[in-house]
């Protein structure tokens, strides 16, 4: 379970940043991205986070994966507060975005061994593991090619084996499909669902709001870094006047 709690996160604005924020007599010094959110992930259950880009998402995400730390507020993790201690917490977590870099030198399989070695799994685990997690990618045919000379989706699956190589109770996924062809996109989305019948606790961004409709079984909604509908896909369903996710995202979005 991911519990959050009243979450802010407020950057201060280098002098270059602030040259391109506002006129001159009200340039800010500081820009809060994150302001005052509280939600709860259940185990057993995708929650889907969605919003305009620049609303918040990755950050709340990067806040979760302990990548980053709240101004203020608490988030818990399996009743742990990360403030604690998150390298304790980070055991439990995997965080996988399309922005994480991959060393071109090595090969996949390299890639993900060397995680595994700094989560600490024992080799017979590892290799299980891995053989599991390959077949699901459809990562054999490469796993040993270097992977500078991969393709976008080839190193997005290398990306998220090493996400899950430790098993993790918590999975974040920060748009985890996009720029991907149609049949990486459906290997990634079929983990999300296997996932969730292991009883992880999964949350994900997406843009793809067919992606929410598929998997979600709870929908945030975040705009200008504040939660503005956060409760269960019927719900969020039932205030669409009509049948597009998109249209009711729109509407909840002007309204705000």
């Amino acid at each position: 379970m991911i519990e959050l709690n009243n979450i802010t996160k407020i950057f201060s604005l280098t002098k270059d940043q602030r040259k391109i924020v506002g006129s001159k007599e009200l340039r800010p010094k500081l820009f809060t991205a994150v302001d005052d959110v509280s939600f709860t992930c259940q185990s057993g259950k995708v929650f889907a986070l969605i919003g305009p880009n620049g609303s918040g998402k990755t950050t709340t995400l990067r806040m979760i994966s302990t990548m980053m730390s709240p101004t203020s507020g608490s988030i818990k993790i399996k009743g742990l507060d990360i403030s604690e201690d998150s390298r304790l917490a980070r055991k439990s977590i995997g965080f996988m975005t399309n922005q994480t870099a991959l060393y071109d030198r090595l090969s996949p399989y390299e890639m993900v061994k060397y995680f595994a070695d700094l989560n600490g799994m024992d080799k017979s685990v590892f290799d299980d593991r891995c053989k599991k997690i390959f077949k699901q990618l459809n990562m054999d045919s490469f796993s040993n090619k270097r992977i500078g000379t991969l393709s976008s989706g080839m190193k997005q699956k290398t990306s998220i084996a090493r996400t899950i190589i430790h098993d993790p109770d918590i999975i974040v996924f920060d748009e985890p499909t996009t720029g991907l062809d149609v049949m990486t996109s459906r290997a990634i989305i079929e983990l999300i669902r296997n996932s969730k019948e292991d009883k992880k606790t999964i949350i994900f961004s997406s843009h793809r709001m067919e992606e929410v409709q598929s998997l979600a079984d709870d929908i945030g909604v975040i705009y200008n870094g504040k939660i503005i509908f956060c409760d269960s896909k019927e719900n969020f369903e039932s205030q669409m006047e009509s049948n597009s996710y998109d249209d009711n995202l729109i509407k909840m979005i002007s309204s705000a």
